[in-house]
């Protein structure tokens, strides 16, 4: 076993030293990647500072060029080494995120799952079924209320129909026999009309002209006295 495995072994059978929290180590992992990228920069800015001093000296200083390839090429492993770690960081903690999300989300499932439980340990089905017949009785009482309010009130009102109309077209016959007597009726002459008389069978084509006025008025007048007559009758 290599002294670094001997090293992390004899730290974790530790009994004294307790686990950390799910937040302290990601608190932890955090820290060793901002730790890592900072080195990453480093390595970064060394690679290329090398490559500079190497085509400075050129072939001026060839073995103060191949010094500084040869640094070069170490960084660059280190960076690769460095980059793999990282990765196995980042997944690290990505895991262990959701870890400790799942178990969180399981926690509070948990809690509302005995919250429910706790809740419905007081309720029986059957009280229930109880309760919401009593509610659908109130609500149809309350309904059959309504209506009855609603219905139009009547206070001794149980009247026959047929007599109600038989009154009504007795009054409606008395107006008409009271209009009927206050319509003055036409004044037909009392005494008989006088006889006309004897045509003469040798009368004139034309008569006399105040003759065939009077005959004229005599026709108005029995005609408005029959045009009275109508109208009396209607």
């Amino acid at each position: 076993m290599s002294k670094l495995g001997k090293l992390f072994k004899g730290r974790g059978s530790s009994k004294s030293r307790t686990a950390l929290s799910p937040q302290e180590a990601l608190a932890r992992l955090r820290e060793t990647e901002e730790m890592l990228g900072k080195k990453q920069e480093y390595l970064e800015t060394r690679i290329q500072r090398e490559l500079a001093l190497a085509k400075k000296h050129g072939t001026k200083d060839k073995r103060a060029a191949l010094q500084a390839l040869k640094r070069k090429k170490r960084f660059e492993k280190q960076l690769t080494q460095l980059d793999g770690t990282l990765s196995t960081i980042e997944f690290q903690r990505e895991a262990l995120e959701n870890s400790h999300t799942n178990t969180e989300v399981l926690r509070n499932m948990s809690y509302a799952a005995k919250a429910m439980k706790a809740v419905h340990e007081n309720m029986d089905l059957n009280k229930i079924d109880d309760l919401m017949q009593d509610i659908t009785e109130q609500q149809d009482i309350a309904q059959e209320i309504s209506e009855a309010f609603s219905e139009r009130v009547q206070f001794g009102d149980d009247f026959d129909e047929d007599e109600l109309m038989a009154e009504f077209e007795e009054l409606e016959q008395e107006e008409l026999n009271q209009k009927m007597t206050n319509i003055q009726l036409p004044n037909v002459p009392s005494s008989s009309l006088p006889a006309q008389p004897a045509r003469k069978h040798s009368m004139p084509s034309s008569a006399h002209p105040s003759s065939r006025a009077a005959s004229s008025r005599r026709a108005e007048e029995d005609d408005d006295e029959f045009k009275q007559l109508a109208a009396w009758a209607t």
